[in-house]
């Protein structure tokens, strides 16, 4: 009879995956442009309103024309030339984050030890970083288009809280539902959103057309050279033209370089500088409607159909960092970043689309927190920038990692080009830093407590793997005492899952231990994680034979893909494995309970952290999609001191 390893491993190199039909341009642009663009579309809703809010500088031509400048130049030089010719390059296998970043880079770097441990922080910052923008872009969202209702009247101010705080807990509330049929209308609606942006620009331009000459990179360097400090707070405050410029690189796996670069050149950047300038224009002739010289702008009898538009566009921003989040804690979690939480699939169709409760009302109760903490945008606006820029600066060394180590590029080239926007990028995060005491310690401290829960995770992860393997007995030397002194072998598979390699799993030698009996088939399981986006379906499954009826059976996946575990098993069986059935082997499954006792190797306090996480981790059960009426769980208590 043939061999399990042999009648799978014969078999898998002659499947290959069928390939997917390429979407049709315009329909990935139209997607690009409504999930993607959401955020840096509603930046005109605030940024030209808190540039002169946060500098305090009265509404003249030669501010105008300075912060018109910087806009301009920034949107240019950080979105049109750093993410759009760079940035965009540096894919993992076509997807792009944050943390599919991390992973290219940690792969590259793997062989020099400080530069992959300095990477690992930096990326896990990054990542930390992104939540913050997640918690802090639905608040000053939504707050902004809603403030609103005080152009339309200012009796309704009081309500822009109570309505803003009523949105945010809706659109939370649906996310369970899933987004396929809200995420129709996306496209469509922010192609009236940008429309929308560069006819009110242009009616705008037309009353006061010398507002153009702020193209002009002069007038920005002559403020900054007479006003050094005062440009300094300036910049932190237009930086917030570019808040968003991250999604392009995040969603670059869903949609593509290509359309979202085209999107960007074709429709989203014209019409964001049409608005800008048009909102200029306005001052020029108007100071008095820096108020609000987004809603100033349209005629009067526009302002309703104005507020749910904007209202619409927000919500769509929203949306689209709520599921951003959803899929970094996903990498984060099959990294090893984060426990096992629960996931659910809101399409049949799609499996990028899930929904995390965990993460889902976690981010609510803080999105309505700050809008309660900071109950206006100028307000808020001094917490975003922070966050934003962190993220900015973290993707540029990482991407300057990419340019030397992928790229081969020369250090001259990578000083002309990464060295410019970490320099740039260091200038906009310490302009930023000016703002620590009037808002932006909230997104540092998020930022910190989500980099300590991350790391504590990992680190414990690794003391834990540390101390088993010094207290465990290796596979071979047990299935040679296996063979000298056999117990008795009842009928059946037995799937013990581990995630130790080499090593016997305690729940097999406590089962032993008391039961004093062993299957007559036994199997190492081990789910691995690779650090890239997707494994093939015929690269994931790897078996060996061990003797005595002992198989090492080793799941690889992507930090993207779906671990599904009757998936892979209904799979290795259409391959001709002789398992009897999945559905009639028992999977055995360790449940390990932290005791902290502190040490060395880990603060006490870091400890009771990672106990609490591993207590509260989704079960291994529901996250692997193992059917659960197979499932034996077999306790241990473990000390990390």
């Amino acid at each position: 009879m043939q061999s399990l390893s042999d009648q799978l491993n014969s078999k898998l190199a002659q499947e290959r995956p069928a390939a997917h039909p390429k979407s049709a341009l315009s329909v990935l642009m139209l997607g690009a442009l409504g999930v993607v663009y959401g955020d840096i579309g509603t930046s005109p809703l605030y940024t030209l309103k808190e540039s002169f809010s946060q500098t305090g500088l009265p509404v003249s031509s030669e501010n105008l024309m300075c912060f018109l400048s910087m806009i301009f130049w920034l949107l240019m030089i950080v979105v049109s030339v750093k993410y759009l010719l760079f940035i965009l390059r540096a894919d993992n296998r076509g997807e792009g984050g944050n943390l599919a970043l991390l992973a290219l880079v940690l792969r590259l770097t793997r062989s020099r030890p400080k530069l992959f441990y300095l990477m690992g922080v930096a990326g896990v910052l990054g990542g930390s970083l992104f939540y913050a923008d997640a918690v802090i872009t639905p608040a000053i969202s939504v707050l902004s288009a809603i403030e609103g209702l005080q152009v339309i009247s200012p009796a309704l101010a009081r309500f822009t809280i109570p309505t803003t705080i009523a949105i945010l807990a809706g659109l939370f509330s649906i996310q369970r539902y899933g987004t396929s049929k809200m995420g129709a209308l996306f496209g469509p609606v922010m192609i009236l959103w940008f429309g929308t942006l560069g006819v009110f620009g242009i009616k705008g331009i037309l009353g006061a057309p010398e507002i153009l000459q702020a193209v002009n990179p002069l007038f920005a360097l002559k403020f900054i050279a007479a006003k050094p400090l005062l440009s300094f707070v300036a910049l932190g405050a237009t930086m917030l033209a570019v808040t968003g410029a991250e999604a392009l690189y995040a969603d670059m796996g869903h949609f593509g370089a290509n359309p979202i670069r085209y999107v960007w050149l074709a429709i989203v950047w014209p019409c964001l500088l049409l608005n800008y300038f048009g909102q200029g224009a306005l001052l020029l002739v108007k100071p008095e409607a820096i108020e609000n010289p987004f809603y100033l702008l349209a005629p009067q009898s526009m302002y309703v159909p104005l507020l749910f538009l904007s209202a619409a566009a927000t919500i769509i921003a929203s949306q689209a960092v709520i599921s951003a989040a959803y899929s970094i804690t996903r990498q984060a979690i099959q990294l090893g970043y984060l426990p096992r939480m629960r996931i659910l699939h809101t399409s049949v169709k799609e499996l990028g689309q899930i929904y995390m409760p965990f993460i889902n009302w976690a981010l609510l109760f803080l999105v309505i927190l700050i809008v309660l903490i900071f109950p206006s945008s100028t307000a808020l606006a001094s917490a975003y920038g922070l966050a934003v820029t962190g993220a900015m600066l973290i993707t540029s060394l990482m991407v300057a990692v990419v340019m030397r180590l992928k790229w081969r590029w020369s250090w001259g080239i990578i000083a002309l080009t990464a060295g410019v926007f970490i320099m740039l990028d260091t200038v906009l995060f310490s302009a930023t830093a000016t703002k620590i005491l009037s808002g932006g310690i909230m997104p540092v401290a998020l930022a910190i407590t989500i980099f300590t829960a991350l790391t504590t995770w990992k680190h414990g992860q690794q003391l834990l793997n540390k101390k088993f393997s010094e207290r465990s007995i290796s596979i071979e030397k047990f299935i040679k005492e296996i063979h000298r002194n056999p117990p008795l072998r009842v009928p059946g598979t037995a799937i013990f899952m581990t995630p130790y390699h080499n090593v016997v799993p305690e729940a097999l030698l406590q089962n032993l231990k008391h039961n004093k009996i062993l299957h007559e088939r036994v199997i190492f399981l081990t789910v691995l994680f690779q650090e890239i986006p997707h494994v093939a379906l015929e690269n994931r499954i790897h078996i060996h034979t061990l003797g005595s009826d002992f198989y090492l059976l080793e799941l690889h996946f992507g930090f993207n893909d779906e671990p599904n575990m009757s998936e892979a098993f209904n799979y290795c069986l259409k391959r001709g494995m002789d398992f009897d059935s999945i559905y009639q082997a028992s999977f055995y499954l360790g449940k390990e309970t932290i005791v902290p006792i502190g040490g060395d190797e880990m603060a006490l306090w870091r400890e009771r952290i990672f106990a609490a996480m591993k207590q509260n981790a989704s079960s291994a059960v529901e996250y692997y999609k193992i059917p659960a009426d197979r499932v034996v769980e077999i306790g241990g208590r473990h000390e990390l001191g």
